[in-house]
């Protein structure tokens, strides 16, 4: 980019941590740090994300404070993954005229769950003259953004499956508690419920995906089952007794004309023998695609939404959706 762009992040666990590493890594100017955590406000940044040496930038509880004096250009917000709860968050930093890049799931295609607020955004963000975009891996773009790209090459398609499959012991703490980690069945039956169990971004992905390419769907549907461990598992300072949770198996349909077109298959359970990604598109010609061990799920995150910096900044203002961007990848600045 021809001027050096000034960031502001907002929400600095795990995922933005590393969102804040790689901004400083790739050239990006932190101008503020932004967080409700007692035990990081008012320390400096570089000591919260790990980086050996100070940055000059104190972590604040008070995002309008931070909006006003940061002379920024963008917001990379990683806070929570329901756009209820993030929505104030979002349009506090469209008023201060800024842009934002979210990691928050339900905003990756915001217009599946929530229409009303997708729309109160878009309008928002056109009249201040700024940019919103959610993203991730997944949703984001395993399961939608790189399904898509691959439709570039076929005639036709007439039928897309996804299949993910990921350990949770391999990831944050946050991912475990979402799958059910060593819960009883009892324990997840209550949860699943309540909806408090599970991932969220599959209705997103296969909203987003049936957008792209022009199909209007019947009807998307979700089902969450649980796996239970059938013979004792043991990882390092994890076990699991048999009858425990090792995780879940979660699945999104999309129907076209009566017939499942999008299949998403989220496999998220400890002791699985293989790790991978795989798409499926049937279609003339069909495409086979297989990442071996699976793409890192914060790694990449933090990736792509650093990567999509330059792309928001450059779009038209108001709401968009990765499938609206110019393709996006690593580059230097």
């Amino acid at each position: 980019m021809s001027r050096r762009v000034r960031t502001i992040h907002y929400g600095i666990g795990s995922i933005g941590s590393r969102i804040a590493r790689l901004a400083l890594e790739r050239g990006f100017e932190i101008a503020g740090a932004i967080d409700r955590d007692q035990g990081k406000v008012g320390r400096d940044l570089g000591e919260v994300i790990g980086i050996g040496k100070p940055l000059g930038v104190v972590v604040s509880d008070d995002p309008k404070m931070v909006f006003s004096t940061s002379d920024a250009d963008i917001v990379l917000h990683s806070t929570t993954s329901l756009l209820r709860g993030v929505r104030p968050q979002i349009i506090e930093a469209i008023e201060a005229g800024l842009n934002v890049i979210s990691t928050c799931e339900e905003l990756a295609y915001p217009y599946a769950r929530h229409p009303e607020i997708a729309e109160e955004i878009d309008v928002l963000a056109k009249g201040h003259g700024v940019t919103v975009l959610g993203t991730g891996i997944n949703p984001g773009f395993i399961m939608d953004t790189l399904v898509i790209a691959l439709t570039a090459v076929c005639q036709s398609v007439d039928r897309v499956q996804v299949t993910r499959v990921i350990d949770p012991f391999r990831r944050r703490l946050p991912l475990q508690q979402k799958v059910g980690l060593g819960l009883t069945p009892d324990e997840f039956e209550r949860r699943r419920e309540e909806g408090s169990v599970g991932h969220i971004g599959l209705l997103e992905s296969m909203a987003m995906t049936a957008s792209a390419l022009g199909w209007e769907l019947d009807a998307m549907e979700e089902t969450v089952d649980p796996v239970i461990v059938q013979t004792r598992l043991r990882d390092g300072s994890i076990e699991l007794d048999e009858g425990k949770l090792a995780g879940i198996r979660q699945i999104g349909r999309g129907f076209k004309d009566g017939k499942e077109v999008i299949t998403l298959d989220l496999r998220m359970y400890m002791g699985a023998e293989d790790y991978y990604d795989h798409i499926v598109i049937e279609g003339r010609p069909g495409i086979d695609l297989t990442i071996r061990d699976g793409l890192p799920g914060d790694m990449a995150t933090a990736a792509i939404v650093v990567n999509s910096i330059p792309r928001v900044i450059d779009a038209e203002p108001g709401l968009m959706t990765m499938k609206d961007l110019p393709l996006i990848c690593v580059a230097n600045l």
